[in-house]
């Protein structure tokens, strides 16, 4: 018997799976009670985890890319922020316990494919160098931490740059780090949707 926040969500017809691997993920209690943890705050007006991600689904459906960029940022919406609920926030913050990182650990189970696990692992990443460029006034670490992105993601900097846009493209989230992030960012083609 469903609880009655399932009832009053259907993951399944939110989320629309299209591989067996998202209807796999969609089976596991860990990823659903993610999926269903949030309450509205500020970038997340929406609240729920799975209805951000349906937002990022719904700009990836914007995109002019091939079937198989489809599906790896697919993957990268449905694990990014799934894992929130397990992420431990203290001071000094334990960096190995974000949850792009938890999510990274969960996702090896899914997928091998190192670019869908780099993505998810970094994926606030540019968000956190504009951070501490423009918010800290700290420009050397924000460009020291955009530089270890950008060695990191290497030659997949154009499918970060489309997935940091269509998470980026939701809620109320403030898209300065979104036009920096194109500003000063070499090799990547800008879209527009």
């Amino acid at each position: 018997m469903k609880n009655a926040l399932q009832e009053e969500l259907d993951v399944e017809k939110i989320m629309a799976p299209e591989s067996s691997i998202e209807r796999r993920l969609l089976d596991e209690p860990s990823f659903r009670r993610g999926l269903l943890w949030g309450k509205p705050r500020f970038g997340h007006p929406e609240g729920k985890i799975v209805l951000h991600i349906r937002e990022v689904l719904d700009n990836i459906d914007q995109l002019n890319i091939t079937d198989n960029e489809r599906h790896q940022l697919r993957l990268i919406a449905y694990a990014h922020d799934t894992f929130k609920y397990q992420e431990i926030k203290g001071h000094p913050r334990d960096w190995s316990q974000h949850h792009g990182k938890i999510a990274r650990r969960f996702m090896t189970q899914y997928s091998d494919d190192s670019t869908i696990l780099d993505i998810i692992d970094l994926h606030d990443e540019a968000y956190y160098s504009w951070r501490h460029t423009h918010v800290y006034r700290d420009s050397l670490r924000g460009q020291n931490r955009l530089e270890s992105l950008l060695n990191q993601i290497g030659a997949n900097i154009q499918l970060y740059y489309l997935f940091f846009k269509c998470d980026t493209r939701t809620g109320d989230k403030n898209q300065s780090p979104l036009k920096w992030f194109e500003n000063n960012v070499p090799g990547i083609d800008i879209v527009d949707f």
